[in-house]
């Protein structure tokens, strides 16, 4: 059973039935994570959690399976949460897979993995799994869940005070979330008791995003910018910015870029598609320039290139978080260079 960003709610109900072991995998952790706590709060008899690691499962592949046929430590029901990156856990499903025994529910949720990755592959054709796919949501897509966020907590918001707080939370709905929490303790709001939430309380509130201090970076990469990416990646180093968040913030433009390139058809007006994106909400006004040029860069192949490259790179980032910077830096480099070969030869498709 496989699913996506997309079909993942209509699909849930009938998935937390009838499956065993669930894979949860995409550039969005956030809304990955969400779904793998969307699951467990359907299962129908979700027990005690047992929460394991995947390097621990590369390392003793039969654990999961040990862990998956036993009873809980009160002699319940049992689920067993897997944080893993890419493909750690894959021997240990293989092995899950192949005993006869009906595991208690298996939730992986797989950063840096694809539904092509070798996990994804064991599980896809199973009627007794699921692979989901999620991808970086666009603006729209964040600011309407912030506002039924904000409804479950009692919070009565309008559209311009949640967009607003889906940018600050970086189109992450976990951090979303916890800023929704806040808001609402700081205005004694309940279900039972909405309040309206203002400007001025925003303000006082929510927590400063570092999105902005990643935009002018991320639009001088992918934008092929050659004279504005060298002191880019010198500012990264000196103002010391975080590489995983910084990577993110490439891998939801790339998702951003992979949607709007999929929405446009041949022929069209980029500069009129692009407003009519900005109208619709689905893409930010001020936007638009940088967006234009890496649309005109970032196609086809070249952006399926570089939305593999971004998963990879987030990879090594999470395994070597050492020497993190470097890598990121190194990463950053060839995509630079390639926007810059395109911006010169137009024609030429490179990666």
């Amino acid at each position: 059973m496989k699913a996506s960003s997309k079909d993942f709610a209509g699909l849930a109900a009938r998935a937390a039935r009838d499956a065993r072991i669930f894979f949860f995998c995409g550039p969005d952790e956030a809304g990955a994570a969400d779904a793998a706590d969307r699951i467990a709060a359907l299962l129908a008899d979700p027990g005690e959690r047992v929460e394991l690691a995947g390097a621990d499962l590369r390392k003793d592949p039969v654990r999961l399976g040990d862990e998956a046929r036993s009873n809980s430590l009160f002699g319940g029901s049992r689920h067993i949460w897997v944080r893993a990156q890419g493909d750690e856990a894959h021997d240990a499903v293989q092995t899950l897979i192949g005993s006869e025994v009906e595991p208690c529910p298996v939730l992986i949720v797989a950063t840096g993995a694809t539904d092509k990755s070798r996990t994804a592959k064991l599980l896809a054709d199973r009627p007794d799994a699921l692979v989901a796919m999620f991808w970086p949501p666009d603006l729209a897509a964040v600011t309407s869940a912030v506002r039924a966020m904000a409804n479950g907590a009692g919070l009565k918001l309008g559209s311009d005070l949640a967009e607003r707080i889906a940018r600050a939370a970086g189109l992450d709905t976990r951090v979303a979330r916890s800023e929704v929490t806040k808001l609402a303790l700081y205005r004694d709001a309940s279900a039972e008791s909405p309040q309206a939430l203002t400007a001025a309380d925003l303000d006082a509130v929510a927590a400063a995003t570092e999105d902005d201090d990643f935009a002018a970076l991320v639009d001088a990469v992918l934008g092929g910018r050659r004279q504005a990416i060298g002191p880019e990646l010198r500012r990264m180093r000196e103002s010391g910015m975080n590489p995983v968040g910084l990577l993110l913030a490439f891998e939801r433009r790339a998702a951003q870029l992979a949607a709007l390139a999929s929405r446009l058809m041949p022929g069209m007006d980029l500069g009129n598609f692009l407003r009519g994106e900005a109208a619709a909400r689905r893409i930010f006004w001020k936007d638009q320039p940088a967006i234009a040029e890496q649309l005109r860069i970032w196609r086809g192949n070249r952006l399926e290139r570089l939305v593999l490259h971004l998963i990879a790179l987030h990879q090594k980032l999470l395994s070597s978080s050492q020497d993190s910077e470097l890598l990121l830096a190194e990463g950053l480099v060839h995509i630079g260079r390639t926007a810059c070969a395109v911006t010169k030869h137009p024609t030429k498709e490179t990666a």
